[in-house]
């Protein structure tokens, strides 16, 4: 199905002519997975927004918090120069909000792709390693803003290609098999032993997102 409508995608983030938003971030994951899943598009907010979502060991944001995390990801990614010297913390920052329950890496990659491509670079995921990549990756969520996904991609950063090379380029990547950890349910917020977990990670982390714009007064209701 990701191979399927791959193409669509790019062509609508291609398309977008300013900076790009938390509604591309959906309309990528609805369009990828429209056909298989019926909540396609639609955050933790809207599908569990009581549930805390772990995988391996490693918490995600609170459901509420996930367009935060995104948004924050957005916005380093809007200035090319620093997306081009913290790519990594880009990737992280989608990655913590894991908007979605299922496809959340073959949408941030994608994003990640487009973000990359109107900063006149790309990521050679095809050199990358699954393992060691994904070691990084969350050691920069449960750690960000030091610089652990950074220093990884910097070694496979390299010039910009053409948008049409890059169905074949992101479809053939190994790691998008379905084949690895799935994400687990660690159950209820309203579960005390669920929600210290969450603030135990979250104190670990270090990292605050601050809301701005309609955000932040949202938040301050």
């Amino acid at each position: 199905m990701f191979r399927a409508s791959l193409d669509e995608a790019i062509a609508h983030l291609s398309n977008r002519r300013g900076a790009l938003s938390y509604a591309d971030f959906l309309a990528v994951h609805r369009i990828l997975f429209e056909g298989f899943y019926p909540w396609a598009g639609q955050d933790r907010a809207i599908t569990a927004p009581d549930l805390s979502i772990t995988k391996a060991g490693t918490v995600f944001a609170h459901p509420l918090d996930a367009r935060l995390a995104v948004d924050e990801g957005l916005r380093i990614a809007s200035d090319k120069r620093q997306l081009r010297q913290r790519p990594g913390f880009v990737m992280g920052m989608f990655a913590y909000g894991h908007p979605f329950l299922d496809g959340n890496g073959r949408t941030m990659l994608v994003v990640h792709t487009e973000l990359c491509h109107r900063a006149g670079f790309c990521i050679e995921w095809h050199r990358t390693n699954k393992s060691d990549y994904l070691a990084a990756l969350s050691a920069e969520i449960e750690t960000p803003n030091r610089g652990i996904l950074d220093a990884y991609l910097l070694h496979f950063i390299g010039e910009g290609k053409d948008r049409q090379a890059w169905g074949g380029m992101i479809g053939g990547l190994p790691g998008l098999d379905g084949q690895g950890a799935t994400d687990t349910i660690a159950g209820s917020y309203e579960d005390a032993q669920v929600a210290e977990q969450y603030r135990e990670f979250e104190r670990r982390r270090g990292y605050r997102i601050k809301p701005v714009g309609p955000a932040a007064a949202s938040s301050d209701e």
